[in-house]
C-alpha cells in the first residue's frame, strides 16, 4: 500500500474511533480520602481508636447507676441552668452521656455512668414543652470498677460536683472495688494517697457534724483539716457533737450560718476550758467562756466562792456589743440572788 493510501486508512480509523462510544473512566476517590479511611481502619484495628455506639434514646428508659457520684435528688433548675440554656440554644444535646446496656429489665435499656445532669436536663426539657429532645448516649461495655474510674475522671474537674458528693463516692468505692486498700485505690485513680485521704476523712465526718451546716454541699476539703482534729479525744468529740446538734436544731431561725461560723462554734465547744489541777483538788469551779451564737468568745466567768463572780470582757475576740449585752443579761439571770419571799 502506498504511503498515500496508508494515510487515508489511518485517518478513517481515527474518525471511526472518535464516533464509537467510549467506556466511562472509573470514578476514583481522592487519594486523601482513601488514605484517611485506611488510617482510621488501621487505628481501629490496632486499638489506638475504639469505635463507639452513639444513640439518641428516651431518658425515661435510662436509670442512674447505683454508684453514680451525683446527688441526683439535689438537681434542680438552678444547678442545671447552664445545660438548660445550652440545650435550648443548640436545639440538642451536644456531648453524649456514657451509659452501659441493661439486660433483662422490661422498662430500662441503659444505665447512666456519666451524665446525670444531662439526663436530668433532657428529662426536664421534655416535661416543659420540648418533647422532641432525646438523650444522647455513648454505649460502652464496662465493669463496675471501670465505670467508677471513668465517672471519677469525667467529674473530677467539674466545679458543680461538690466535695462531699465526691468524698462519699470515694468512700463507697474503697470498700466495693479496692477491698479497703487506700494505696491500691490511689494508684488506680492516679492520685496521691494524701489527696485521697482528705476526701475519705470528709466522707467519714459524723452525721451530726454534717447536719450542723446549712447546706452539706458547702462542706469543702479545706474544712476537713479544721474539723477532724476536733473529734479526738472522746471528751472533745462529745462537746463538738452536742454543739453540732444544738446548731442543727436552730436551722431556719434567722440568717443561715456560713460554714466558717459553724466551724468557729464547734472549735469553741471543743476547746471548752478544763478545770486546773489545783481547782479540781480544792473543789473550786473552773472559769467558763461564754461565746456568741457564731462562736466568738465574749465573757470569761470565774466563780469565787459562793457569793462572788468575776467577769472578764473579752473585747478583742471579735464579738459584738449587742452579743455581749445579751450574754451579760443571761449571766445576771443565772447568778443574781433573788430576794427570798
Amino acid at each position: 500500500m502506498s504511503s498515500k493510501n496508508r494515510s487515508f486508512a489511518a485517518g478513517l480509523m481515527g474518525s471511526l474511533d472518535d464516533a464509537a462510544p467510549q467506556p466511562e473512566a472509573p470514578t476514583r476517590m481522592p487519594i486523601g480520602v482513601l488514605a484517611s479511611r485506611e488510617n482510621r481502619m488501621a487505628e481501629l484495628a490496632s486499638g489506638a481508636v475504639v469505635g463507639r455506639a452513639i444513640e439518641q434514646v428516651d431518658p425515661a428508659r435510662c436509670r442512674l447507676w447505683s454508684e453514680h457520684n451525683r446527688d441526683y435528688a439535689a438537681l434542680d433548675e438552678t444547678r442545671c441552668a447552664d445545660l438548660i440554656e445550652s440545650f435550648k440554644a443548640q436545639g440538642r444535646q451536644e456531648v453524649p452521656a456514657i451509659v452501659r446496656r441493661v439486660r433483662g429489665a422490661a422498662d430500662i435499656d441503659f444505665e447512666v455512668i456519666c451524665g446525670a445532669r444531662r439526663h436530668w436536663t433532657v428529662t426536664w426539657l421534655r416535661a416543659h414543652n420540648y418533647t422532641d429532645f432525646r438523650f444522647l448516649v455513648e454505649v460502652r461495655d464496662l465493669t463496675d470498677e471501670e465505670a467508677f474510674r471513668i465517672s471519677d475522671l469525667e467529674n473530677r474537674a467539674r466545679e458543680d460536683l461538690s466535695d462531699i458528693e465526691r468524698a462519699r463516692d470515694y468512700l463507697k468505692a474503697l470498700g466495693r472495688h479496692y477491698g479497703g486498700r487506700q494505696k491500691d485505690m490511689a494508684e488506680r485513680l492516679k492520685v496521691s494517697e494524701a489527696w485521697l485521704s482528705r476526701y475519705l476523712d470528709l466522707a467519714r465526718l459524723p452525721g451530726d457534724v454534717v447536719a450542723a451546716f446549712e447546706d452539706p454541699h458547702e462542706l469543702k476539703i479545706k474544712h476537713v483539716t479544721q474539723l477532724k482534729p476536733l473529734l479526738k479525744p472522746d471528751d472533745r468529740e462529745r462537746r463538738v457533737l452536742a454543739e453540732a446538734t444544738a446548731i442543727a436544731k436552730t436551722k431556719g431561725e434567722g440568717a443561715p450560718l456560713k460554714p466558717q461560723d459553724v466551724i468557729r462554734r464547734l472549735v469553741a465547744a471543743a476547746n471548752a476550758p478544763k478545770k486546773s489541777g489545783s481547782a479540781q483538788r480544792s473543789g473550786k469551779a473552773s472559769a467558763e467562756v461564754i461565746s456568741s451564737p457564731t462562736g466568738q468568745p465574749l465573757l470569761r466567768v470565774e466563780p469565787k466562792g459562793k457569793k462572788e463572780v468575776h467577769v472578764t470582757l473579752l473585747l478583742q475576740a471579735g464579738g459584738s456589743r449587742a452579743d455581749a449585752e445579751r450574754a451579760l443579761t443571761e449571766l445576771l439571770g443565772r447568778f443574781w440572788l433573788q430576794p427570798s419571799g
